[in-house]
């Protein structure tokens, strides 16, 4: 089980390497939304980490896991939804997360984060027809599927063993 968890890290690793690469490489700076779903990918494969370098209770970072793959999921939902309003309902577009965290109460900047801005409607860059945002909530969704596979397969593996 400590292999199959490790894939999720790895998996994790993967999708925030090339988010990075998109950023520094490409040129395309991530909108609030985008940095709410790397935050979710940094839990989601801290929580498989954890899980592969504990060796013991496989449901409860699998569960976990899933919990922040299903966070992830919503906040990338969020952001596919914005991508397909209406060009007169689209949002207006706000200040950057560092203006945000120095400017803005916490509770403002974190409604911000959640909701998006205009920049989040905006799609730079797509593969195979999809946005980022599309791919991220494809992944977001194989990432949650797995993990609870990984939790509900543990948990049946503790009670072969009883």
């Amino acid at each position: 089980m400590r292999l199959r968890l490790a894939l999720g890290t790895l998996a994790c690793a993967l999708l925030l390497g090339y988010a990075y690469f998109l950023q520094y490489v490409q040129g395309l700076d991530p909108c609030p939304l985008c940095q709410v779903q790397r935050a979710f990918y940094y839990l989601a494969g801290l929580a498989f980490l954890a899980g592969a370098l504990h060796g013991r209770l496989v449901p409860a970072y699998g569960s976990l896991a899933a919990l922040f793959a299903l966070g992830g999921a919503g906040v990338a939902g969020r952001h596919v939804w914005l991508q397909h309003l209406p060009a007169d309902q689209v949002p207006q577009c706000g200040p950057d997360l560092e203006f945000m965290l120095r400017n803005l109460p916490l509770s403002r900047t974190l409604q911000k984060l959640f909701t998006g801005t205009g920049q989040c409607a905006a799609v730079d860059w797509s593969f195979l027809g999809l946005s980022i945002a599309e791919w991220s909530l494809a992944w977001f969704l194989a990432l949650f599927a797995y993990a609870l596979w990984l939790a509900l397969r543990g948990s049946r593996s503790r009670a072969a063993m009883a």
